[in-house]
């Protein structure tokens, strides 16, 4: 059974609608998102509708969190003043142009799903199952710890916004990437196609194409800073 995960769509409607139309002409029934469905981007409202239109299961993500919960931080790592500046006037904006009934479902959200796919136990998250602001980077101590102390056998993760898959201590990581925020030095959006199975776990990283200056342009014609334009266009 192949199943499609996204992840870090950030309000970007543009980027979700070429990905989802790349799952459908894989017909790829079964699809869940790792959240983090809003920020960034003008398109809050129309990316939470679709999502909900298609009956994606989704993870809580911590922007998502963050927007629904009206709270002064999203839980991002920022390594600079003006990164932090950027953010708060981000979480403002998408806080002031989000729904209440769209806040309201970000809140429902769950913090994780469990399946049994094949007789393995596959947990999906946003950052890790620590907590949903945690970066699992590939090589990273924090990944290594999770893989150590975790009962999972499939953990599928995003927050990085850079897609990988490895195998620790016999357990399968997937981290999608993101699919409206990617930071692979590419505007291409990404997410991953899985099939597991008791004899296997097979993960493809798709790469997919969409007007990133479409979306670049939204942008900057929003109250939104020029700068995530910017970061659209490089896919940084």
């Amino acid at each position: 059974m192949k199943i499609a995960f996204i992840a870090d769509i950030h309000a970007n409607i543009h980027a979700l609608s070429e990905v989802l139309r790349d799952i459908d002409d894989k017909n790829i029934e079964h699809v869940y998102c790792l959240g983090d469905l809003v920020g960034y981007m003008p398109f809050p409202n129309e990316v939470i509708e679709l999502i909900k239109s298609r009956n994606i299961r989704t993870v809580r993500g911590n922007y998502d969190e963050s927007v629904g919960e009206d709270l002064l931080v999203c839980g991002c790592d920022y390594k600079t003043p003006r990164d932090m500046e950027l953010a708060s006037r981000s979480l403002l904006w998408t806080q002031e142009n989000t729904s209440a009934q769209n806040k309201e479902y970000l809140r429902s959200l769950p913090e994780s799903i469990e399946l049994n796919i094949g007789g393995r136990r596959v947990l999906l998250v946003h950052g890790s199952p620590r907590k949903n602001n945690e970066y699992l980077y590939e090589d990273s101590q924090e990944l290594k710890e999770v893989a150590a102390d975790c009962s999972f056998d499939v953990l599928v993760c995003g927050h990085t916004h850079l897609p990988y898959y490895k195998v620790l201590n016999g357990k399968h990581i997937i981290n999608a990437g993101s699919a409206g925020k990617p930071k692979h030095m590419s505007p291409d959006a990404t997410y991953v196609v899985a099939e597991i199975s008791n004899t296997a776990v097979r993960v493809e990283i798709v790469e997919i194409p969409y007007d990133f200056e479409r979306a670049a342009k939204a942008i900057e014609d929003s109250a939104l800073p020029d700068e995530f334009a910017a970061l659209v266009r490089r896919g940084s």
